[in-house]
């Protein structure tokens, strides 16, 4: 049996504590959500031809629970858990599709 050179252990690994990891799913701008918090990711100009959603969307409006993360057109809305047990709406000028890309590729930030 070789001998290990000085300064080595010869015990058995112990297995690190496991680190946890935040996985985040950034929005655009800079604004980027717990992916564990998404809800849905949806499409602007498919999803609001129905009354129901533009009716959701305005109800969300009023109560402050919307935030527009772009500087342009919005493409998407993410709908997302928070603390107060309130959905959060975000506005994103990314399609529904690099979104739902991203998610599904497992392109995140991890923090």
């Amino acid at each position: 049996m070789p001998v290990p050179p000085s300064g080595w252990s010869t015990a058995p690994s112990v297995p690190h504590e496991r680190r946890k990891i935040q996985v985040y799913l950034h929005l655009g701008q800079s604004v980027t959500v717990p992916f564990r918090d998404v809800i849905g990711i949806f499409d602007l100009d498919n999803t609001t031809s129905s009354p129901i959603t533009r009716n959701f969307l305005r109800g969300a409006e009023k109560k402050g629970q919307v935030e527009n993360v772009s500087d342009e057109l919005p493409k998407s809305f993410v709908i997302c858990r928070s603390g107060d047990r309130k959905p959060k709406i975000y506005l994103s000028q990314l399609s529904s599709t690099t979104l739902r890309g991203r998610a599904e590729s497992g392109v995140f930030m991890e923090i």
